[in-house]
């Protein structure tokens, strides 16, 4: 016995029809072959029929590389290390696998569960949904590890990666730039290397052009219309700035030699001043004493101290305005310019 399906007998019974219609001078084969050959093949339907029918079926599962994207499960291939590195790593190259993965106990979530006849319908559910979470936490895993294979963490870790940046010479990253890539690297879970790398290259391209628009309407706003202006500029604002730093260096010159001479100016047109060392207009200007009385003071002093190291007994007469501070400040100055010993003070 023929069995015969659905479209096949409405097609042998349309050809039939069609037969009839045509007449008895026609089978319904060469009905079908003459329809074929003049309307599916023919300049209509070259016409009106595509030569390749799109799939209308919508994919609605995630993208390939996305964060749920099954394609995150299928193992990679095994890490180039040695077996030191491996054993350091607790790394299982034949399983593509840590002694310690991410998220170490999600296993546990589906390791006690069994498959009942009298399960009920709540129960099935809930088994369903603790397979999920653990289907989720392994593709969290598998995601890991797909970042940390594209960024090369493992060589980077093993201190390899210095080596291939030695190999590999890039332009060399400035201190801005490295803090810039440190605030960026939440991205890194979006985007793959090679993204990331064309992001962060694109921006530096934006700020190279960025100083370059500024440098233009700089040109412009001065009046300089042609590239050719623009060097003889730079080397008139070149000059400008070299005079105005040099102003400033000789200002700034001329500033402190006028504060060292302002700062024995109550001093300076005494009696005396031109006598004393610059230790000790210092000391004089410190402790507001004319040069005068300090020389006075200085000689009884040394007198005393030389008289004491003959053994001829002295009585030091010192100056009343001389009080106990100034005293000791005197005396511990002439100890330590070397006019008098230490015993003596």
């Amino acid at each position: 016995m023929i069995m015969l399906t659905k479209t096949s007998y409405f097609r042998m019974v349309h050809e039939e029809d069609m037969a009839t219609h045509v007449g008895a001078s026609r089978t319904p084969q060469e009905v079908m072959e003459h329809y074929v050959s003049m309307y599916i093949h023919g300049n209509l339907g070259k016409a009106c029929i595509p030569d390749t029918i799109p799939n209308r079926v919508t994919d609605h599962t995630c993208p390939s590389g996305g964060p749920l994207s099954p394609s995150l499960t299928t193992p990679l291939p095994p890490l180039d290390i040695t077996v030191a590195e491996q054993q350091q790593l607790g790394y299982m190259p034949l399983r593509d696998d840590y002694e310690i993965e991410y998220d170490q106990d999600a296993e546990t979530l589906i390791s006690g569960l069994s498959v009942n006849y009298d399960d009920d319908d709540v129960e099935i559910e809930l088994k369903r949904a603790h397979v999920d979470m653990y289907v989720r936490k392994l593709k969290e895993r598998q995601r890991r590890k797909n970042i940390a294979r594209d960024y090369n963490l493992v060589p980077a870790f093993l201190g390899k990666d210095k080596k291939e940046k030695e190999k590999t010479p890039k332009r060399k990253i400035t201190k801005e730039e490295k803090e810039l890539r440190l605030k960026l690297r939440p991205l890194y879970q979006f985007m793959s290397c090679k993204e990331f790398e064309d992001f962060f290259e694109n921006m530096h391209k934006e700020r190279i052009l960025r100083a370059k628009i500024r440098e233009l309407q700089r040109y412009r706003r001065n009046g300089i219309t042609k590239m050719e202006e623009s060097a003889e500029y730079e080397a008139a604002r070149h000059k400008r700035e070299k005079r105005k730093e040099n102003k400033n260096i000789a200002s700034s010159k001329r500033g402190k030699e006028e504060g060292k001479d302002g700062e024995f100016a109550a001093i300076e047109n005494l009696p005396g001043f031109e006598l004393l060392s610059d230790r000790e207009k210092v000391l004089c200007s410190s402790l507001n004493l004319s040069p005068a009385r300090y020389v006075t003071v200085k000689t009884i002093i040394i007198k005393d101290h030389l008289q004491k190291r003959q053994g001829i007994p002295s009585k030091s007469r010192l100056p009343s305005y001389l009080d106990k501070v100034l005293k000791k400040r005197i005396l511990n100055f002439l100890t330590e310019s070397g006019w008098i010993s230490r015993d003596a003070s």
